[in-house]
């Protein structure tokens, strides 16, 4: 989903990794293996394997034609943790907790936990007895609750918990330490980034071995390893506000491409990730994921990708200006007031941009001062201000183009809280506020079909809305005589093609999930038009 705040989602893809990482039989259910199979029968035979270029290292590629929806990998995750720059979570479920003296604490170590049932409680996928024993040795809940109110500190704990996890893991599962230490870490990229290697020395690795006794654990080097492999493999899960970091066996393997051919999704119990096509792949063709927001523009989503995976993506929608047609980083511009402003040259960051029908031009530095303005603008607005929201589309819509990400992500917000919340409910709804939220769902789909086709989240999630806002401004121009029979009939047409399709897309999300909860409404209203 579009992301208001950049998170460390996913990882980089040059990976030098060995095949046989996709043929551990632990808790990994890839549905297809590493090899070649000489099935005549595409049923039988392996989704993908794993192939191996001077670019991107090891990749995965399609081994037959694969139609859209196809399940390729479910695995459970090596290693799971608190995510970057985290608040106070749950050691054991992730879930938010306070750092006052009424939380519950962990009875042995005194860190923060939601309580003692937690789910997660000496689980591998929490607060494990060896975790627990770590932090009581060097009194680190005492540390952390001292800490409460400097919040770069606190979060700082919380983005240690995940690496001293894997530390741990060396004694307590071999294996597993063995498979992620395969993982790319771009080691010596880091080092030449002076600043970064600095934050890391200081921040994490000082830190650990001096504050939590972990010098004779673990080296300084093999921390900075670890570090790396986390910055590039790292995949965020979670759902709601229970947000977690985790390392999987096989599923960093996928290279990244900002227009994926595949989709994910996370099992709320147990943090699996299940990893699908979105659409149709053809024999041999790449298999990819996006480790970006399909919601930010090239400049930005480029520089996102580099800071944390240490490279720059040049995949076709970031070397087109126009973004595979949605034009979704182009400005108004301010001369003529009908060109548009685009980079010269998408695939460098410090190259101009200028206006189409004129000559009006700005440096790249001005651009991401003008982005970061506006985007820090929309921040500033709750999630749930439809006003603040409208105000903030009417302020920006003669300086961003129509199809801007920033407009869009206001969009997509405004897509889901029409028709939702007090005073705002579909059916009280005027007729004019009706059609701001069915228009704003076409507006957003008409780009995520082209930046993420096929059974992806988003597009199931505003099919599902868009269903609603058409079929209350149907029955509202029906009952006030505005239209007649045949178009209301083709509206209820296009509201059950829009219901089918969400339905097809969401039944595909974990059990638990909202998505899935969405999935089954749809089918449930299906069922009461009659149709399948």
């Amino acid at each position: 989903m579009p992301a208001r705040k950049q998170k460390n989602k996913k990882k980089h893809h040059q990976h030098q990794q060995q095949q046989q990482v996709l043929n551990k039989p632990s808790n990994s259910k890839a549905e297809g293996s590493g090899k070649n199979e000489s099935s005549d029968s595409s049923t039988k035979q392996s989704p993908f394997r794993i192939e191996k270029s001077t670019i991107l290292g090891r990749y995965v590629v399609a081994n037959r034609d694969l139609k859209a929806g196809e399940l390729l990998i479910t695995e459970e995750p090596l290693v799971i943790g608190p995510c970057v720059s985290a608040d106070a979570v749950c050691l054991g479920c992730y879930m938010p907790v306070e750092l006052e003296a009424s939380q519950y604490r962990c009875a042995a170590c005194k860190w923060p936990m939601c309580g003692p049932q937690c789910r997660g409680l000496h689980q591998p996928t929490g607060h494990t007895a060896q975790e627990c024993e770590l932090l009581s040795t060097h009194n680190l809940g005492a540390a952390l609750s001292a800490a409460s109110g400097q919040v770069d500190l606190v979060k700082n704990f919380y983005e240690l918990v995940l690496i001293a996890r894997i530390c741990l893991l060396k004694q307590q599962s071999p294996d597993k330490y063995a498979d992620i230490l395969q993982m790319e870490s771009h080691t010596e990229l880091r080092k030449a980034n002076t600043e970064l290697w600095q934050h890391y020395e200081q921040n994490v690795v000082q830190r650990l071995q001096r504050d939590w006794g972990m010098r004779s654990m673990a080296a300084a080097a093999e921390i900075h390893t670890i570090c790396g492999i986390l910055d590039v493999n790292c995949f965020e899960i979670g759902q709601n506000s229970a947000k977690a970091r985790c390392l999987y066996r096989s599923a960093f393997l996928l290279a990244h491409d900002c227009c994926p051919n595949t989709a994910h999704a996370d099992d709320p119990q147990t943090y699996a990730i299940i990893l699908r096509t979105s659409r149709a792949i053809r024999k041999d063709e790449g298999i990819t994921l996006s480790y970006a927001y399909t919601l930010q523009g090239t400049l930005k989503r480029r520089e996102f990708m580099h800071a944390g995976k240490l490279f720059w993506c040049s995949c076709s929608r970031c070397a087109d200006p126009k973004e595979l047609g949605t034009d979704c980083s182009a400005l108004l511009c301010p001369k003529c007031r009908g060109g548009s402003v685009r980079t010269v040259e998408p695939l460098n960051q410090e190259a101009e941009w200028k206006c189409d029908r004129c000559d009006y031009k700005l440096q790249s530095k001005e651009i991401v001062k003008l982005l970061d303005a506006i985007n820090n603008n929309l921040e500033s607005i709750d999630a749930h201000n439809i006003p603040g929201l409208e105000a903030f589309l009417k302020k920006y819509e003669r300086v961003l183009g129509p199809n801007h990400y920033l407009l869009l992500s206001a969009k997509y917000l405004l897509c889901q809280i029409y028709g939702r919340i007090e005073g705002y409910l579909l059916h009280t709804m005027p007729l004019e506020d009706v059609e701001k939220k069915e228009n704003y769902c076409r507006d957003f789909l008409r780009v995520v079909d082209a930046l993420e086709p096929g059974m992806t989240r988003l597009r199931g999630l505003i099919l599902y809305e868009l269903h609603g806002a058409i079929m209350m401004r149907s029955q509202r121009l029906m009952m006030a005589g505005e239209i007649g029979e045949s178009e209301f009939k083709r509206n209820i047409k296009n509201v059950i093609r829009c219901l089918q399709e969400s339905r097809d897309i969401m039944l595909l999300e974990p059990e638990g999930s909202s998505e899935r909860e969405m999935g089954v409404a749809a089918a449930k209203a299906l069922v009461e038009m009659g149709v399948n």
